[in-house]
């Protein structure tokens, strides 16, 4: 069943969004892209006449059976949480959400996924196709609803994290899974090298594991499967219970490391092999850290210049993101190579620079 939350007929309101985007690329006028602006911090800000998304909203596809459901990009994320849970089905890649706003269209657009993601995978993982309405103000479908590996450029996938630098995403279908029978949190209070040891150790096992991070002098561990599976490994795991709601707070960054206003140095996000050693940054302590993803995604605040920490990245192995707004250059710079197509990609979808222009970068 589809939402209810617009009066106008679904093809009527794509047609007023073309309407708008036709009319901004035959005078050039940049549009900044809205949802619901809950992570307008995540890149560049943009400078450009808003054009809302809200309105285009509404599953219109859900086969529970197949897995798969069809959702229109202005969809509250929690209302489609909602449906699935009624299923006992879930993303599995945990979108943070950063606000009750938050809608299909941005999760898509910022790529962003929660603890589970290493195990799970990805946003860009369980996109099947979309419906993307390009600069002449048409809509365009890519994809479909099911699985296929494609030659060339897979459409459907650029678009997750593209932060809205292609097109307006219009619709989106995505392979949903069922949630786990039994699922327990645990606490070991344990160094962070020893933790380290834990999560290799355990990696080439097939345990239940669905979320590992270290902060605070604790590994904090997630285990979902079958009862018989989580109970078992529960037990030989050892430590103390934890609270599930957790790791929503973890995911909704509602934690004390995220939230405290007594450090004024900047919040980094940096993505890097499991295994990189510490970050080297005057002012960062290792133990200070907080380690995601069992190690892949670590959170740190640090003065040092943008560029620093970007190289520092660079030379680990991964990249960074400056979470923390007010720069010119939250990204890594891309590589000359990796540069040379974002330009001819984005020339290509979006020769006039009117979506979203400069939201990644500034020369896109």
């Amino acid at each position: 069943m589809a939402s209810q939350h617009h009066s106008l007929p679904d093809r009527d309101i794509s047609e007023a969004l073309g309407e708008r985007i036709r009319h901004a690329d035959a005078e050039g006028t940049p549009l900044r892209i809205v949802g619901g602006d809950t992570k307008a911090f995540h890149g560049r800000p943009v400078a450009g006449e808003p054009l809302s998304t809200r309105e285009h909203c509404g599953i219109t596809r859900y086969d529970p059976v197949e897995l798969i459901v069809s959702v229109r990009a202005g969809t509250p994320l929690a209302e489609l949480e909602a449906r699935l849970d009624e299923q006992g089905q879930r993303l599995p890649f945990e979108p943070p959400h950063f606000g009750d706003t938050a809608t299909v269209g941005g999760m898509v657009a910022s790529g962003l996924s929660g603890p589970r993601r290493p195990w799970a995978g990805s946003v860009r993982d369980f996109v099947l196709g979309i419906r993307l309405i390009d600069r002449h103000g048409e809509s365009l479908r890519f994809g479909g609803e099911v699985m296929k590996n494609v030659a060339g450029y897979d459409l459907s996938r650029l678009m997750v994290g593209a932060q809205g630098s292609l097109g307006l995403l219009a619709e989106v279908s995505l392979k949903v899974l069922p949630k786990p029978a039994a699922q327990r949190s645990l606490r070991l209070e344990i160094p962070l090298a020893e933790a380290r040891r834990h999560l290799v150790e355990w990696g080439q096992q097939p345990l239940p594991i669905t979320a590992a991070t270290w902060f605070d002098g604790a590994l904090h561990i997630r285990l979902e499967g079958g009862p018989g599976s989580v109970e078992a490994t529960g037990q030989r795991l050892g430590g103390d219970a934890l609270d599930d709601a957790f790791w929503a707070s973890l995911r909704e960054q509602r934690l004390d490391f995220f939230t405290r206003q007594d450090d004024p140095r900047s919040l980094w996000r940096l993505s890097l092999p499991q295994q990189a050693p510490a970050p080297e940054l005057e002012d960062v302590d290792e133990a200070t850290m907080l380690h995601d993803w069992a190690g892949a995604q670590r959170w740190l605040r640090s003065a040092a210049p943008d560029e620093s920490v970007h190289a520092e990245a660079v030379r680990l192995g991964g990249h960074a993101t400056r979470w923390t707004a007010g720069t010119n250059s939250p990204f890594t710079p891309l590589s000359p190579v990796l540069a040379k197509y974002h330009r001819r990609l984005k020339a290509e979808l979006d020769p006039n620079g009117i979506f979203n222009p400069g939201r990644l970068y500034a020369e896109l």
